[in-house]
């Protein structure tokens, strides 16, 4: 009996003209927004690596000169592309593609598409996250608010109950119906995503990504599957099918457009974040006074120089068996990565406590979860932004000890004609990330899965319940 209801949804629903324009309008979105993500991915994906490749060749070729000027010559690093990116680009519009590392300074991020969008771009971009999170659940809204409502209206739910149809297999003939219908639109989107991550992939990231792309589809399996439940609910339990539209459609509207914003704004006034001028001001006050306003730049230097030639036994840093200079520059490296650390940690620590409360505001839309562990899994989202700048600052950290330590051990203290070349060079290694795995991805956004797994089993629970008492008529 339940295969008969779902077979009849699903004709029925098929011969629905109005169906058909509104699902070939989505789908036609929705393979566009694959096509085009994946073809935008691999571009600026093959750009990064051939910058990334250009920059250590850069460095290795740049001559010989003073070791000091090479810490200023530095190198960029690149944020790899990541395979799932073609799916939900996240928050990488905001957050840059490349970091330069030189001395004495953890830069900000260069490249952010979003300076150069225009205002159009404020009312967001086509992705494929777009229309599985915005207007998939509208056209299910559109395929669904008619299915027990209408039949009430045409008289044809009284003929069905009254053969001795129980209302769960009525509701689950009708649930499997409507996703027979989705499944038109959804498996081949699946089999594109998954053609695009295998050519996107590398050998040595094929499996990570694949379990990411399992995940994010049962999290947009469900997520899906609230709307379709809610739909079916309401739709029970209206009057009419107009009253269920107008409800449905202010559940999507609310859902779906005001409540990420309003989320967005409390979240920022709970944990505001300094503006770019008073960020660096905080910062070069506290280089140069010391993060205790007493510690002053000159005072630390003199300090540095009594404990050196107390430690070597000597009364001229002339006489010492190092280069004082190359001490110094590396303890204002180490001073100067304390305060990076202090205000960078603020800074991060401000942006993943915003984040933590549009996670949680997903009790009130099951959108902001679905969001969520969408960009986690697509690699996209700010913590996995974090974690590449933290490895950039460790290689930029890296090579500034490398540099410092070859001043220290062979250069002499006053000597301003040392120079170095293609060996000392070669002693840093070239810039490797690692992106973060799987199990990393769903431990940050456990919370997000929680709480959509929740929205599902509550919203299945609250459509049996509407279903077993709906009205004949």
């Amino acid at each position: 009996m339940i295969t008969r209801i779902a077979r009849k949804e699903f004709v029925e629903t098929l011969r629905d003209k109005r169906f058909l324009v509104s699902a070939l309008i989505v789908g036609g979105l929705l393979l566009a927004a694959l096509a085009l993500g994946w073809q935008h991915s691999s571009q600026v994906r093959r750009q990064h690596e051939a910058a990334q490749e250009l920059t250590r060749q850069q460095w290795l070729n740049q001559g010989a000169k003073g070791p000091h000027s090479a810490a200023h010559y530095g190198v960029y690093a690149f944020k790899p592309q990541m395979p799932l990116s073609f799916i939900d680009r996240g928050v990488e519009a905001y957050t840059g593609a490349a970091v330069w590392l030189e001395a004495h300074k953890q830069n900000d991020f260069r490249y952010r598409p979003a300076q150069d969008q225009t205002a159009v771009a404020r009312f967001g971009e086509l992705t494929a996250a777009t229309v599985l999170q915005i207007l998939l659940p509208l056209l299910i809204i559109l395929l669904a608010f008619t299915t027990f409502a209408g039949e009430r209206e045409s008289g044809t739910l009284r003929q069905v109950l009254s053969l001795g149809i129980r209302p769960s297999q009525l509701a689950a003939g009708k649930v499997l119906g409507i996703a027979g219908v989705l499944a038109l639109l959804l498996v081949p989107a699946v089999i594109i995503g998954v053609a695009a991550l295998t050519l996107a992939a590398d050998n040595g990231e094929t499996a990570p990504s694949f379990a990411r792309m399992a995940l994010l589809t049962i999290s947009y399996l469900l997520y899906l599957g609230i709307f379709v439940a809610v739909s079916l609910a309401v739709s029970a339990r209206s009057p009419s099918s107009r009253l269920a539209l107008l409800l449905l459609l202010g559940f999507w509207i609310v859902g779906c457009l005001i409540a990420p914003r309003v989320a967005t704004d409390i979240a920022r006034r709970i944990y505001p974040t300094p503006s770019a001028f008073e960020f660096t001001k905080a910062m070069e006050t506290d280089i140069k006074n010391g993060m205790d306003g007493h510690n002053v730049s000159d005072r630390r230097t003199e300090e540095l120089k009594i404990q050196t030639m107390q430690k070597y036994g000597v009364s001229r840093l002339e006489d010492l068996p190092v280069n004082f200079a190359g001490l110094s520059l590396q303890a204002s490296e180490d001073y100067g990565n304390q305060v990076f650390d202090k205000h960078y940690g603020n800074l991060w620590d401000a942006f993943i406590r915003q984040d933590k409360v549009r996670q949680w505001s997903a009790v009130f839309t099951p959108l902001l979860a679905a969001s969520s562990l969408s960009r986690g899994l697509a690699g996209t989202d700010f913590a996995q932004h974090r974690d590449f700048a933290r490895a950039a600052e460790n290689h930029r950290r890296m090579l500034i000890r490398v540099i410092n330590e070859d001043v220290t051990q062979n250069s002499r203290y006053g000597d301003t004609t040392y120079t170095a070349g293609a060996d000392l060079w070669a002693k840093v290694p070239e810039f490797k990330y690692a992106a973060p795995g799987t199990a990393w991805v769903v431990k940050q956004q456990i919370g997000s899965l929680v709480i959509l797994a929740l929205w599902f089993a509550v919203s299945v629970l609250v459509m049996l319940w509407a279903v077993s008492r709906m009205k004949a008529q």
